[in-house]
Protein backbone atom coordinates (compact mmCIF):
# COMPACT_ATOMS: atom_id res chain seq x y z
CA UNK A 1 0.00 0.00 0.00
CA UNK A 2 3.18 2.22 0.71
CA UNK A 3 4.56 1.83 -2.43
CA UNK A 4 1.44 1.84 -4.56
CA UNK A 5 1.25 6.00 -3.13
CA UNK A 6 4.76 6.48 -3.95
CA UNK A 7 4.07 5.34 -7.08
CA UNK A 8 1.21 7.70 -7.69
CA UNK A 9 3.03 10.60 -5.75
CA UNK A 10 5.81 9.67 -8.37
CA UNK A 11 2.86 9.83 -11.17
CA UNK A 12 1.13 12.99 -9.88
CA UNK A 13 4.99 14.37 -9.59
CA UNK A 14 6.09 13.94 -13.27
CA UNK A 15 2.73 15.09 -14.82
CA UNK A 16 2.74 18.27 -12.72
CA UNK A 17 6.43 18.75 -14.32
CA UNK A 18 5.71 18.08 -17.71
CA UNK A 19 2.74 19.88 -17.63
CA UNK A 20 4.77 23.28 -16.22
CA UNK A 21 7.26 22.72 -18.89
CA UNK A 22 5.41 22.35 -21.69
CA UNK A 23 3.07 25.77 -20.39
CA UNK A 24 7.23 27.56 -20.25
CA UNK A 25 7.32 26.48 -23.82
CA UNK A 26 4.23 28.15 -25.40
CA UNK A 27 2.74 30.34 -22.92
CA UNK A 28 4.57 34.57 -23.08
CA UNK A 29 1.31 35.92 -21.22
CA UNK A 30 -0.65 37.39 -24.56
CA UNK A 31 -3.81 36.96 -26.11
CA UNK A 32 -3.74 33.79 -28.10
CA UNK A 33 -6.57 33.33 -31.16
CA UNK A 34 -9.06 31.14 -28.25
CA UNK A 35 -7.88 33.14 -25.00
CA UNK A 36 -7.03 36.57 -23.90
CA UNK A 37 -4.31 37.80 -22.68
CA UNK A 38 -5.23 38.20 -19.12
CA UNK A 39 -6.89 34.43 -19.15
CA UNK A 40 -3.05 33.44 -19.93
CA UNK A 41 -1.47 35.58 -17.49
CA UNK A 42 -3.13 34.25 -14.62
CA UNK A 43 -3.15 31.14 -15.65
CA UNK A 44 0.35 31.02 -16.19
CA UNK A 45 1.34 32.60 -12.91
CA UNK A 46 -0.80 30.23 -11.26
CA UNK A 47 1.00 27.31 -12.61
CA UNK A 48 4.39 29.24 -11.74
CA UNK A 49 3.55 29.34 -8.20
CA UNK A 50 2.29 25.84 -7.46
CA UNK A 51 5.33 24.68 -9.37
CA UNK A 52 8.16 26.57 -6.95
CA UNK A 53 5.97 25.73 -4.06
CA UNK A 54 5.33 22.02 -4.77
CA UNK A 55 8.57 21.40 -6.11
CA UNK A 56 11.43 24.40 -5.98
CA UNK A 57 14.10 22.41 -6.64
CA UNK A 58 12.67 21.26 -9.87
CA UNK A 59 11.45 24.59 -10.68
CA UNK A 60 14.43 26.03 -10.59
CA UNK A 61 16.25 23.07 -13.23
CA UNK A 62 12.98 24.26 -15.43
CA UNK A 63 15.76 27.35 -16.46
CA UNK A 64 17.92 24.57 -18.34
CA UNK A 65 14.77 23.08 -20.21
CA UNK A 66 14.76 25.25 -23.03
CA UNK A 67 11.62 27.11 -21.96
CA UNK A 68 11.22 30.33 -23.14
CA UNK A 69 12.36 34.24 -22.27
CA UNK A 70 9.16 35.03 -20.60
CA UNK A 71 9.11 32.34 -18.30
CA UNK A 72 12.68 31.90 -17.45
CA UNK A 73 12.09 35.75 -16.24
CA UNK A 74 9.17 34.93 -14.24
CA UNK A 75 11.08 32.08 -12.51
CA UNK A 76 14.02 33.81 -11.87
CA UNK A 77 12.20 36.97 -10.17
CA UNK A 78 10.01 34.05 -8.01
CA UNK A 79 13.44 32.58 -6.82
CA UNK A 80 14.94 35.55 -5.71
CA UNK A 81 11.66 36.49 -4.13
CA UNK A 82 11.60 33.50 -1.65
CA UNK A 83 15.19 32.70 -1.22
CA UNK A 84 14.61 31.90 2.08
CA UNK A 85 12.79 29.05 0.98
CA UNK A 86 16.12 27.80 -0.61
CA UNK A 87 17.85 24.52 1.32
CA UNK A 88 21.63 25.15 1.82
CA UNK A 89 22.06 22.16 -0.50
CA UNK A 90 20.42 23.59 -2.74
CA UNK A 91 21.61 27.27 -2.88
CA UNK A 92 24.62 27.44 -4.58
CA UNK A 93 22.98 25.38 -7.81
CA UNK A 94 19.98 28.09 -7.47
CA UNK A 95 21.90 31.03 -7.49
CA UNK A 96 24.29 29.33 -10.45
CA UNK A 97 21.31 28.87 -12.49
CA UNK A 98 19.46 31.94 -11.65
CA UNK A 99 23.03 33.87 -12.87
CA UNK A 100 23.40 32.12 -16.33
CA UNK A 101 19.99 32.19 -17.05
CA UNK A 102 19.74 35.75 -16.78
CA UNK A 103 23.22 36.29 -18.78
CA UNK A 104 21.80 34.33 -21.24
CA UNK A 105 18.81 36.58 -21.83
CA UNK A 106 18.74 39.32 -24.46
CA UNK A 107 19.94 42.38 -22.95
CA UNK A 108 16.39 44.24 -22.79
CA UNK A 109 14.97 41.67 -21.23
CA UNK A 110 17.58 40.76 -18.47
CA UNK A 111 17.47 44.85 -17.59
CA UNK A 112 13.90 44.21 -17.27
CA UNK A 113 14.19 41.99 -14.83
CA UNK A 114 16.53 43.34 -12.66
CA UNK A 115 13.86 46.76 -13.00
CA UNK A 116 11.01 44.27 -12.11
CA UNK A 117 13.01 43.78 -8.82
CA UNK A 118 12.65 47.06 -7.35
CA UNK A 119 9.19 47.28 -8.57
CA UNK A 120 8.22 44.49 -6.53
CA UNK A 121 10.38 45.64 -3.90
CA UNK A 122 12.60 43.06 -3.39
CA UNK A 123 15.94 43.93 -2.37
CA UNK A 124 17.73 41.02 -0.48
CA UNK A 125 21.09 40.33 -0.41
CA UNK A 126 21.40 37.62 -2.88
CA UNK A 127 19.35 39.95 -5.44
CA UNK A 128 21.81 42.67 -4.80
CA UNK A 129 24.67 40.05 -5.47
CA UNK A 130 23.17 39.63 -8.71
CA UNK A 131 22.53 42.39 -9.85
CA UNK A 132 25.75 43.48 -9.54
CA UNK A 133 27.43 40.12 -11.21
CA UNK A 134 25.60 41.06 -14.43
CA UNK A 135 26.65 44.86 -14.20
CA UNK A 136 29.95 43.27 -13.78
CA UNK A 137 30.17 40.58 -16.78
CA UNK A 138 28.23 42.95 -18.99
CA UNK A 139 30.38 42.59 -22.28
CA UNK A 140 30.26 46.52 -23.19
CA UNK A 141 28.47 48.26 -20.26
CA UNK A 142 29.05 51.64 -21.33
CA UNK A 143 26.71 50.63 -24.71
CA UNK A 144 24.18 49.55 -22.02
CA UNK A 145 24.38 52.72 -19.86
CA UNK A 146 23.69 54.89 -23.25
CA UNK A 147 21.04 52.04 -24.35
CA UNK A 148 18.94 51.60 -20.86
CA UNK A 149 20.19 54.57 -19.16
CA UNK A 150 17.26 55.00 -17.01
CA UNK A 151 16.59 51.21 -16.45
CA UNK A 152 19.92 50.92 -15.55
CA UNK A 153 20.19 54.04 -13.18
CA UNK A 154 17.01 52.73 -11.18
CA UNK A 155 18.92 49.38 -10.42
CA UNK A 156 22.16 50.56 -9.31
CA UNK A 157 20.58 52.78 -7.45
CA UNK A 158 17.43 49.77 -5.67
CA UNK A 159 20.66 47.61 -5.38
CA UNK A 160 23.60 50.38 -3.70
CA UNK A 161 25.94 49.12 -6.28
CA UNK A 162 29.25 50.51 -6.54
CA UNK A 163 29.45 51.46 -10.58
CA UNK A 164 33.39 51.58 -11.82
CA UNK A 165 34.98 54.86 -13.53
CA UNK A 166 32.72 57.18 -14.89
CA UNK A 167 29.30 54.90 -14.81
CA UNK A 168 28.57 56.70 -11.82
CA UNK A 169 28.63 60.35 -12.84
CA UNK A 170 26.99 59.68 -16.01
CA UNK A 171 24.03 57.93 -14.74
CA UNK A 172 23.25 60.72 -11.86
CA UNK A 173 26.20 63.49 -12.18
CA UNK A 174 23.13 65.77 -14.07
CA UNK A 175 26.14 66.67 -17.09
CA UNK A 176 28.13 68.81 -14.15
CA UNK A 177 31.17 66.70 -16.01
CA UNK A 178 32.24 68.82 -18.96
CA UNK A 179 34.21 66.17 -20.90
CA UNK A 180 34.32 61.88 -20.36
CA UNK A 181 37.00 60.17 -21.03
CA UNK A 182 35.01 57.38 -22.20
CA UNK A 183 34.17 57.31 -26.16
CA UNK A 184 30.82 56.47 -25.72
CA UNK A 185 29.78 58.56 -23.16
CA UNK A 186 31.52 61.62 -24.59
CA UNK A 187 29.95 61.04 -27.92
CA UNK A 188 26.49 60.67 -26.50
CA UNK A 189 27.37 64.42 -24.33
CA UNK A 190 28.20 66.00 -28.02
CA UNK A 191 24.79 64.49 -29.60
CA UNK A 192 22.48 66.87 -27.46
CA UNK A 193 24.08 69.57 -29.75
CA UNK A 194 25.74 67.70 -32.54
CA UNK A 195 23.65 66.38 -35.42
CA UNK A 196 26.56 64.61 -36.44
CA UNK A 197 27.29 63.02 -33.08
CA UNK A 198 24.66 60.76 -33.31
CA UNK A 199 25.49 58.42 -35.56
CA UNK A 200 27.63 56.76 -33.39
CA UNK A 201 25.01 56.11 -31.23
CA UNK A 202 22.81 52.83 -30.60
CA UNK A 203 19.74 53.35 -32.68
CA UNK A 204 16.68 53.85 -30.08
CA UNK A 205 18.94 56.54 -28.27
CA UNK A 206 19.87 57.99 -31.62
CA UNK A 207 16.05 58.34 -32.32
CA UNK A 208 15.14 60.29 -29.73
CA UNK A 209 17.78 62.59 -30.32
CA UNK A 210 17.48 63.06 -34.35
CA UNK A 211 13.88 64.15 -33.88
CA UNK A 212 15.48 67.08 -30.96
CA UNK A 213 17.61 67.97 -34.04
CA UNK A 214 14.62 68.41 -36.71
CA UNK A 215 16.56 65.56 -38.77
CA UNK A 216 14.32 64.15 -41.77
CA UNK A 217 13.92 60.44 -40.98
CA UNK A 218 14.58 59.61 -44.39
CA UNK A 219 18.06 61.02 -43.74
CA UNK A 220 18.27 59.62 -40.50
CA UNK A 221 17.51 56.69 -41.75
CA UNK A 222 20.01 55.78 -44.55
CA UNK A 223 22.98 57.18 -42.34
CA UNK A 224 22.66 55.57 -39.11
CA UNK A 225 22.03 51.62 -40.33
CA UNK A 226 25.43 50.99 -39.09
CA UNK A 227 23.80 51.16 -35.26
CA UNK A 228 20.78 49.08 -35.76
CA UNK A 229 20.29 45.60 -34.75
CA UNK A 230 18.88 42.87 -36.96
CA UNK A 231 15.65 43.27 -35.62
CA UNK A 232 15.28 47.02 -35.46
CA UNK A 233 15.87 46.59 -39.28
CA UNK A 234 12.87 44.37 -39.82
CA UNK A 235 11.21 46.48 -37.69
CA UNK A 236 12.25 50.02 -38.98
CA UNK A 237 10.98 48.21 -42.79
CA UNK A 238 7.41 49.42 -42.60
CA UNK A 239 8.48 52.91 -41.66
CA UNK A 240 10.91 53.35 -44.60
CA UNK A 241 8.20 52.35 -47.28
CA UNK A 242 7.09 55.15 -49.17
CA UNK A 243 10.30 56.29 -48.91
CA UNK A 244 13.67 56.29 -50.98
CA UNK A 245 15.09 54.79 -48.36
CA UNK A 246 16.39 51.30 -48.61
CA UNK A 247 17.27 49.35 -45.76
CA UNK A 248 19.60 46.88 -45.99
CA UNK A 249 18.51 43.32 -43.94
CA UNK A 250 20.58 40.09 -44.38
CA UNK A 251 17.91 37.73 -43.96
CA UNK A 252 19.41 34.83 -43.31
CA UNK A 253 21.19 35.83 -39.70
CA UNK A 254 17.24 36.09 -38.59
CA UNK A 255 16.23 33.32 -36.49
CA UNK A 256 14.40 31.08 -38.63
CA UNK A 257 10.92 31.50 -36.87
CA UNK A 258 11.60 35.47 -37.16
CA UNK A 259 12.26 35.40 -40.53
CA UNK A 260 9.04 32.67 -41.16
CA UNK A 261 6.88 35.49 -39.32
CA UNK A 262 8.31 38.17 -41.47
CA UNK A 263 7.51 36.95 -44.68
CA UNK A 264 4.35 35.68 -43.79
CA UNK A 265 3.81 39.82 -42.53
CA UNK A 266 4.18 40.84 -46.48
CA UNK A 267 1.64 41.10 -49.59
CA UNK A 268 1.48 37.48 -51.64
CA UNK A 269 2.56 40.16 -54.30
CA UNK A 270 5.79 40.69 -52.54
CA UNK A 271 6.57 37.18 -51.84
CA UNK A 272 5.97 35.97 -55.48
CA UNK A 273 8.03 38.82 -56.75
CA UNK A 274 10.93 37.76 -54.10
CA UNK A 275 10.34 34.73 -53.40
CA UNK A 276 13.90 33.53 -54.59
CA UNK A 277 15.40 35.59 -52.41
CA UNK A 278 12.96 34.31 -48.82
CA UNK A 279 13.39 30.89 -50.23
CA UNK A 280 17.17 31.07 -49.95
CA UNK A 281 17.30 32.82 -46.98
CA UNK A 282 14.79 30.40 -45.28
CA UNK A 283 17.78 27.31 -46.11
CA UNK A 284 20.15 29.57 -44.88
CA UNK A 285 18.42 30.15 -41.73
CA UNK A 286 17.43 26.99 -41.40
CA UNK A 287 20.79 25.46 -41.89
CA UNK A 288 22.74 27.74 -39.41
CA UNK A 289 19.49 26.75 -37.12
CA UNK A 290 20.95 22.73 -37.92
CA UNK A 291 24.77 23.22 -37.16
CA UNK A 292 23.72 24.94 -32.92
CA UNK A 293 21.11 22.06 -33.02
CA UNK A 294 21.51 19.01 -34.67
CA UNK A 295 18.98 16.82 -36.02
CA UNK A 296 19.13 13.68 -38.43
CA UNK A 297 15.77 11.97 -39.06
CA UNK A 298 15.50 9.40 -42.10
CA UNK A 299 11.93 9.99 -43.13
CA UNK A 300 9.93 12.76 -41.62
CA UNK A 301 6.38 13.85 -42.84
CA UNK A 302 4.99 16.77 -41.48
CA UNK A 303 1.19 17.36 -40.97
CA UNK A 304 1.21 21.67 -40.44
CA UNK A 305 -1.92 23.43 -39.78
CA UNK A 306 -2.61 25.96 -41.49
CA UNK A 307 -6.18 27.07 -40.74
CA UNK A 308 -7.59 30.55 -39.66
CA UNK A 309 -7.33 30.09 -35.81
CA UNK A 310 -3.24 29.93 -37.37
CA UNK A 311 -3.82 33.59 -37.86
CA UNK A 312 -2.95 34.42 -34.13
CA UNK A 313 -3.78 37.02 -31.98
CA UNK A 314 -3.23 40.77 -32.41
CA UNK A 315 -0.53 40.23 -29.65
CA UNK A 316 0.72 37.35 -31.64
CA UNK A 317 0.17 38.10 -34.95
CA UNK A 318 -0.08 34.96 -37.07
CA UNK A 319 2.73 33.14 -35.02
CA UNK A 320 1.52 29.44 -34.53
CA UNK A 321 1.42 29.79 -38.71
CA UNK A 322 5.07 31.11 -38.80
CA UNK A 323 6.01 28.40 -36.35
CA UNK A 324 4.82 25.87 -38.90
CA UNK A 325 6.82 27.44 -42.04
CA UNK A 326 9.80 27.80 -40.34
CA UNK A 327 9.08 23.99 -39.06
CA UNK A 328 8.84 23.32 -42.34
CA UNK A 329 11.95 24.63 -43.73
CA UNK A 330 14.12 22.57 -40.98
CA UNK A 331 12.66 19.13 -41.28
CA UNK A 332 13.39 19.59 -44.82
CA UNK A 333 16.86 20.29 -44.07
CA UNK A 334 17.47 18.03 -41.48
CA UNK A 335 15.65 14.72 -43.40
CA UNK A 336 17.30 12.37 -45.61
CA UNK A 337 13.62 12.16 -47.05
CA UNK A 338 11.13 14.59 -46.21
CA UNK A 339 6.98 15.55 -47.43
CA UNK A 340 5.04 18.17 -45.86
CA UNK A 341 0.85 17.69 -45.34
CA UNK A 342 -0.59 20.85 -44.79
CA UNK A 343 -4.10 21.23 -43.59
CA UNK A 344 -5.42 23.29 -46.94
CA UNK A 345 -2.94 21.86 -49.29
CA UNK A 346 -0.51 23.94 -51.44
CA UNK A 347 2.05 24.10 -53.81
CA UNK A 348 4.00 26.54 -52.43
CA UNK A 349 4.16 27.40 -48.61
CA UNK A 350 5.55 30.56 -49.27
CA UNK A 351 2.64 31.53 -50.48
CA UNK A 352 0.62 30.33 -47.42
CA UNK A 353 -2.51 32.38 -46.08
CA UNK A 354 -4.33 31.11 -42.43
CA UNK A 355 -7.72 30.26 -43.69
CA UNK A 356 -10.29 27.40 -43.70
CA UNK A 357 -11.73 25.23 -41.11
CA UNK A 358 -9.10 22.62 -39.08
CA UNK A 359 -9.02 19.73 -41.81
CA UNK A 360 -6.09 17.69 -39.55
CA UNK A 361 -7.71 14.38 -40.34
CA UNK A 362 -6.71 13.94 -44.15
CA UNK A 363 -3.12 15.13 -44.04
CA UNK A 364 -2.85 12.99 -41.55
CA UNK A 365 -3.70 10.15 -43.23
CA UNK A 366 -1.89 11.34 -46.36
CA UNK A 367 1.13 11.30 -43.89
CA UNK A 368 0.92 7.71 -42.62
CA UNK A 369 0.34 6.45 -46.02
CA UNK A 370 3.20 7.78 -47.42
CA UNK A 371 5.09 5.24 -44.58
CA UNK A 372 7.55 7.82 -42.22
CA UNK A 373 9.20 7.10 -39.55
CA UNK A 374 8.51 10.05 -38.01
CA UNK A 375 5.67 12.69 -38.24
CA UNK A 376 5.64 15.86 -36.66
CA UNK A 377 2.09 17.45 -36.40
CA UNK A 378 1.95 21.23 -36.04
CA UNK A 379 -0.89 22.48 -34.68
CA UNK A 380 -3.12 24.28 -31.74
CA UNK A 381 -5.25 21.02 -31.43
CA UNK A 382 -8.66 22.88 -31.95
CA UNK A 383 -9.50 20.65 -35.06
CA UNK A 384 -13.25 21.04 -36.34
CA UNK A 385 -13.01 19.58 -39.77
CA UNK A 386 -14.39 16.78 -38.70
CA UNK A 387 -14.04 16.91 -35.01
CA UNK A 388 -11.72 14.85 -32.88
CA UNK A 389 -10.97 13.04 -36.88
CA UNK A 390 -7.56 13.05 -36.21
CA UNK A 391 -7.93 11.46 -32.61
CA UNK A 392 -9.51 8.72 -33.68
CA UNK A 393 -7.53 7.98 -36.65
CA UNK A 394 -4.51 8.41 -33.73
CA UNK A 395 -6.07 6.06 -31.58
CA UNK A 396 -7.14 3.29 -34.04
CA UNK A 397 -3.09 3.75 -35.63
CA UNK A 398 -1.54 3.43 -32.37
CA UNK A 399 -3.74 0.67 -31.04
CA UNK A 400 -4.33 -1.87 -34.43
CA UNK A 401 -1.89 -0.95 -36.86
CA UNK A 402 0.98 0.37 -34.94
CA UNK A 403 1.05 -1.55 -31.53
CA UNK A 404 4.77 -1.23 -31.35
CA UNK A 405 4.85 2.10 -32.57
CA UNK A 406 8.18 1.54 -35.64
CA UNK A 407 7.00 5.08 -36.18
CA UNK A 408 7.30 8.07 -33.78
CA UNK A 409 4.31 10.89 -34.03
CA UNK A 410 5.05 13.83 -32.16
CA UNK A 411 2.11 16.92 -32.00
CA UNK A 412 3.68 20.56 -31.55
CA UNK A 413 1.47 22.78 -30.07
CA UNK A 414 2.46 26.57 -29.74
CA UNK A 415 -0.38 27.46 -28.24
CA UNK A 416 -1.51 27.63 -24.39
CA UNK A 417 -4.60 26.92 -23.26
CA UNK A 418 -5.28 28.73 -20.47
CA UNK A 419 -8.53 27.49 -19.23
CA UNK A 420 -6.79 23.75 -18.26
CA UNK A 421 -3.17 25.42 -17.55
CA UNK A 422 -1.98 22.86 -20.67
CA UNK A 423 -1.80 22.35 -24.51
CA UNK A 424 -4.61 21.20 -25.98
CA UNK A 425 -4.40 17.72 -27.13
CA UNK A 426 -5.00 16.25 -30.52
CA UNK A 427 -4.98 12.72 -28.76
CA UNK A 428 -4.14 10.26 -25.32
CA UNK A 429 -2.15 7.95 -27.56
CA UNK A 430 0.50 10.88 -28.78
CA UNK A 431 2.36 13.04 -26.58
CA UNK A 432 1.71 17.08 -27.23
CA UNK A 433 4.64 18.97 -26.34
CA UNK A 434 5.03 22.77 -26.39
CA UNK A 435 7.05 24.68 -28.87
CA UNK A 436 7.48 28.52 -28.97
CA UNK A 437 9.92 28.50 -32.00
CA UNK A 438 10.84 26.18 -34.73
CA UNK A 439 14.54 26.01 -33.51
CA UNK A 440 13.59 23.92 -30.56
CA UNK A 441 12.35 21.48 -32.37
CA UNK A 442 14.94 19.17 -31.54
CA UNK A 443 14.90 19.47 -28.12
CA UNK A 444 10.88 18.98 -27.62
CA UNK A 445 11.22 15.86 -30.04
CA UNK A 446 13.60 14.68 -26.86
CA UNK A 447 11.53 15.82 -24.45
CA UNK A 448 8.29 14.36 -26.01
CA UNK A 449 9.19 10.73 -24.28
CA UNK A 450 8.06 12.38 -20.97
CA UNK A 451 5.13 14.06 -22.21
CA UNK A 452 4.01 10.52 -23.49
CA UNK A 453 3.75 9.17 -19.94
CA UNK A 454 6.45 6.08 -20.70
CA UNK A 455 9.60 7.94 -18.54
CA UNK A 456 9.45 7.92 -14.96
CA UNK A 457 10.01 10.32 -12.72
CA UNK A 458 13.24 9.67 -11.96
CA UNK A 459 14.34 10.08 -16.04
CA UNK A 460 12.93 13.00 -15.67
CA UNK A 461 14.74 14.15 -12.93
CA UNK A 462 17.91 12.99 -14.58
CA UNK A 463 16.83 14.71 -18.18
CA UNK A 464 16.71 17.92 -16.14
CA UNK A 465 20.01 17.58 -14.10
CA UNK A 466 21.82 16.92 -17.28
CA UNK A 467 20.99 19.94 -19.03
CA UNK A 468 21.66 21.74 -15.45
CA UNK A 469 25.54 20.74 -16.57
CA UNK A 470 25.10 21.21 -19.64
CA UNK A 471 23.55 25.13 -19.35
CA UNK A 472 26.33 25.68 -16.27
CA UNK A 473 28.91 23.96 -18.69
CA UNK A 474 29.81 21.18 -15.59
Amino acid sequence: MNMNWINQHQKVAREDLVMFINACLSCTGQREFYNDGYGQRVSIDFLHDYILGNYRLLYTRTLAAGINHFNQMQIILKLLASGKHTLPEHRQEEGALITAALAGLPPQRGWEVLQQLRKRGINNRRSRAIARDYLQHRRDIHFDAIKYRSKLRAIASHAHLTLPGELGNFLFGKWKQQVYETELFETFRQAHYSAEAIYQLPFTVAEGLAAKHGIKREVFLSRIQDQMTLNEKLRLQTSAKGTEVEIDINLGRLPLTRLALYILSLPLNTRQQQWDIFNQALEKSAALTLKKSPLKPRRVAAVLDCSYSCSGSTEKHRRPLGVALAAHYLLKAASQAYQAFWTTPTNDPLLILPRGQTNLATPLLDALDWGADLVVIISDGWENDPPNGASEILRIYRHRLDPKQKTSIVHCNPVYNADDFSLHPLSPAVPTVGLRDAEDLPTMLGFARFAEGSASLTELEEYLAARVKQMLGR
